[in-house]
């Protein structure tokens, strides 16, 4: 982990350069360590619905996207195939998110693409979400910030891409 772009054990530093060059406020929030986006929407006492998690996905021609769901939603990839363009869609190894997301611990990959030079695709679930929470490439802080602002900043468009789910007895969701 290079120092330029994640604090030792910290948050990633070229997202926090990201959301104050492009006046996007945010408070940062520090939690106990957590592993999934459930979890941390949990430490964080915030709604699955507001906490956006960061996917990766290599399409059949080599491109990579990070996809951006609520935490509660899986990722439709014919969904995906189809937004994107492309015939095949998987999502990325461990190995190819570290690369494409250097200075994030893998597996919380802050949902804005442009720090990473990687375009990014949201689905529509997050679209009436007034305030955002994302991990902030680590998995002991994540950033709080308006979604509207950031939406504006990212240019953000919004697209049918999480799995279409019967309803769930509520101890399968957990």
């Amino acid at each position: 982990m290079s120092g330029e772009q994640a604090l030792p054990d910290g948050p990633h530093r070229g997202l926090l350069d990201w959301l104050k060059a492009n006046r996007v406020e945010y408070e940062l929030h520090e939690h106990p360590t957590t592993f999934t986006a459930r979890e941390t929407a949990r430490a964080e006492h915030v709604s699955p619905a507001a906490f956006a998690k960061a996917i990766g996905v290599v399409t059949d021609d080599g491109r990579r996207a990070l996809v951006v769901l609520d935490a509660d939603d899986r990722l439709d990839l014919v969904k995906a195939r189809t937004v994107l363009g492309a015939s095949h869609i998987r999502l990325m190894t461990e190995d190819e998110l570290a690369e494409s997301c250097p200075g994030c611990d893998v597996g919380a990959t802050p949902a804005v693409g442009a720090v990473f030079g990687l375009p990014m695709h949201v689905d529509q679930a997050i679209r009436d979400v007034p305030v955002l929470t994302f991990h902030a490439g680590s998995h002991r802080y994540t950033v709080h910030v308006d979604r509207p602002a950031w939406e504006r900043a990212l240019g953000v468009t919004y697209s049918a891409l999480a799995e279409h789910r019967t309803l769930e007895p509520a101890w399968m969701r957990s």
